[in-house]
């Protein structure tokens, strides 16, 4: 009973930090694509020290860098956590993202280990798939002992406890689509591009992660720990080339959403979205499959002319965020056939989901659900 009023209480502390973010900040930078970088630590806070090297320099280094390269696109607007070597709380960060009603928020830090570990890792939030995780996410969640008030600001919180994480995954489910897509571009270009040992997309606790409301990722740049990769990120090279993969990937992911939605863009039909083609149904009762092709900041009307001639458009907006549909069915062969001529549109990561009742499930659950 003690143990359950426990979870009671985290949830309700986290519920009530979720509404303390202004309405209208989602509103606010809409003419821009705003990117909010994040280096960690600073101040007090070094970071880890691994082989003499300060996390929080190396950070900051990454971000400046990054952020000069984005400042010079006109359609970006940068936003930093901070540009010097100074303190800011997580709440903080968490902010300043959210007031500027940012479209990404990228937090960059060095990683450490008591072994031979070495290569990039970048995070968003989840359950800690494995002590490993849980134990990356306690060491940056561990920031807040650093905080003055931290039990006020952070009332049922506990790093170590693997308990209270349990609710703050909840929060950041809705943008855990663009996030994931986002790391596995910035790892992709680190292992592809700069030939650096990748240790892949990873999901844990990160409170920072949680309380943003927008797509947000923690990038671990390498291990200090790790003498030759604490050397090639203390350099001026090696901090200019992760820089570059930063950049690269925010670059791609906008492109992506650009090239998905977009004002005035009108294609004829072709004869796959007709119903001259017959199929064997395959009817789901009481489930309705969409095709998600797209989701953005941005909000358009659900007309052909702005969705490459698609129709049966729908939307939904989900914290400042605009999810955009083709197609509603009960049958998943259609579906698949409405996915497929999304594909053919140019909406190459299109996808299929499920609702019961007018709510998201996964489609897996879906299809464990009598057919006809």
């Amino acid at each position: 009973m003690k143990t359950n009023l426990h979870y009671i209480i985290v949830w309700i502390a986290l519920i009530f930090t979720c509404f303390l973010t202004s309405a209208d900040s989602i509103t606010k930078n809409k003419e821009k694509f705003v990117v909010v970088l994040d280096a960690g630590h600073g101040g007090h806070d070094s970071g880890n020290l691994g082989s003499g090297y300060k996390e929080k320099e190396i950070a900051l280094k990454i971000v400046l860098e990054v952020g000069k390269k984005l400042e010079e696109n006109k359609d970006i607007k940068v936003i930093y956590t901070r540009k010097g070597d100074k303190f800011v709380t997580l709440r903080g960060r968490a902010k300043i993202a959210n007031d500027a009603g940012a479209d990404l928020f990228v937090s960059v830090h060095c990683n450490a280990h008591n072994s031979a570990a070495h290569g990039t890792e970048t995070f968003v939030l989840g359950l800690h798939a494995n002590q490993r995780n849980f134990e990356i996410a306690k060491k940056e969640n561990e920031v807040i002992f650093l905080e003055t008030d931290y039990q006020k600001h952070y009332e049922g919180f506990d790093p170590n406890s693997p308990e209270s994480l349990i609710g703050i995954t909840l929060m950041q489910e809705e943008y855990l689509e663009q996030s994931i897509r986002l790391a596995r571009l910035v790892e992709d270009s680190f292992k592809f591009k700069r030939k650096r040992n990748s240790r892949g997309v990873k999901q844990a606790g990160f409170w920072v992660l949680h309380n943003t409301y927008m797509p947000s990722i923690l990038i671990e740049t390498g291990f200090l720990t790790y003498k030759k990769e604490g050397a090639y990120l203390n350099s001026k090279n090696g901090q200019s080339k992760m820089s570059s993969s930063i950049i690269e990937a925010i670059f791609a992911y906008k492109k992506n959403l650009d090239q998905n939605i977009g004002e005035n863009i009108y294609e004829e039909m072709t004869p796959t979205d007709s119903n001259e083609t017959t199929h064997t149904t395959l009817v789901y009762d009481n489930i309705v499959f969409k095709v998600q092709i797209a989701a953005s900041s941005r909000d358009l009307e659900p007309k052909s002319y702005n969705f490459k001639g698609l129709t049966e458009i729908s939307k939904v907006n989900v914290g400042g965020l605009y999810k955009y549909y083709y197609g509603n069915t009960s049958d998943l062969n259609e579906i698949r056939r409405l996915e497929a001529i999304a594909k053919q549109k140019g909406y190459t990561s299109s996808f299929v989901v499920a609702f019961e009742d007018g709510e998201q499930i996964k489609l897996s659950e879906a299809l464990k659900t009598s057919s006809n």
